[in-house]
């Protein structure tokens, strides 16, 4: 396909604009990248460059941690949120030991195989630990590629066959400079285009964009949902864990009651932790990290 006229804007602005972050540096592993993707997901950079520098430093390769127990990834999962992706990561490790003799697969279809990669995080990994040309689609792609080719403020609630399409038709030809574009264009949302507040005076392709063409004109989809937190099932998880986490072995259940005094939501809460294997029954008054 001949190029795109956003291509050179864009892949010029990222290569004086992008973030130093670790698991872009060329020396960075796939497992650096695979670890930062699951720890991206739902969380703020800044909250997961020191928990990824920990991570690498006392797992530097799939081995080291599937090695480990369960309970061991949750504890250094920290707060980061939604700890089932330490979970997933272990079995990740655990699957990438037994099935690709310790190294991050290179194949999209054998990364999408891993348990906790799903379409995202395998086109993410190939494209950024490989240098393969896939269309990465996560929150800030679509948003840059809704306001700049389909002049709509936000994308809809679930990824669309025409999004896919659209992503698709945008990725240069050459493999290296794909991997560079589905970069650049994730690194344009995190810092200009974003959801509330948007620099177009800042952005590279806004003579391009058919939202700020269009006059900005105000989001009319389906109503965003806004994530409650207090008093919330993901509150009393996260209270809960930080009991298990910050303990040294077995936690009496009354420093469970302690942390949160609604008897039948905590009650609910600690059952779910112990079927999702984030915690542990080891007494009959008694839990830990499994």
């Amino acid at each position: 396909m001949p190029e795109s006229p956003l291509h050179p804007p864009l892949l010029e602005w990222y290569a004086d604009h992008a973030r130093d972050l670790p698991w872009r540096r060329p020396e960075a592993s796939p497992w650096s990248v695979l670890v930062s993707e699951l720890m991206l997901q739902q969380t703020p950079v800044a909250r997961v460059l020191p928990v990824h520098e920990a991570w690498l430093e006392r797992w530097p390769r799939p081995a080291d941690l599937a090695a480990e127990p369960t309970g061991e990834a949750v504890r250094m999962w920290g707060r980061l949120g939604y700890p089932r992706r330490a979970l997933r990561l272990h079995a990740a490790a655990t699957a990438i030991v037994e099935q690709h003799a310790g190294e991050v697969p290179d194949d999209h279809a054998a990364l999408l195989a891993l348990p906790g990669v799903g379409e995202y995080t395998a086109a993410a990994v190939a494209s950024f630990a490989f240098g393969q040309r896939h269309a990465v689609l996560d929150t800030n792609v679509r948003r840059v590629l809704t306001r700049v080719v389909e002049g709509r403020e936000h994308p809809s609630p679930s990824l669309t066959r025409a999004e896919r399409e659209t992503a698709r038709a945008l990725l240069p030809d050459d493999e290296a400079t794909a991997a560079t574009w589905a970069v650049a264009v994730m690194e344009l949302g995190a810092l200009v285009c974003t959801a509330s507040s948007p620099h177009c005076d800042r952005c590279p392709v806004s003579t391009q964009c058919a939202w700020l063409g269009a006059g900005r004109p105000a989001y009319d989809g389906p109503p965003r949902r806004a994530q409650a937190w207090a008093g919330t099932d993901r509150q009393c998880r996260g209270r809960l864990m930080a009991v298990l986490r910050d303990a040294t072995g077995p936690v009496h259940r009354s420093a469970l009651e302690a942390a949160w005094g609604e008897t039948a939501q905590r009650e609910r809460c600690l059952a779910g932790l112990v079927a999702d294997g984030l915690a542990a029954e080891v007494g009959p008054e008694t839990y830990a990290l499994p």
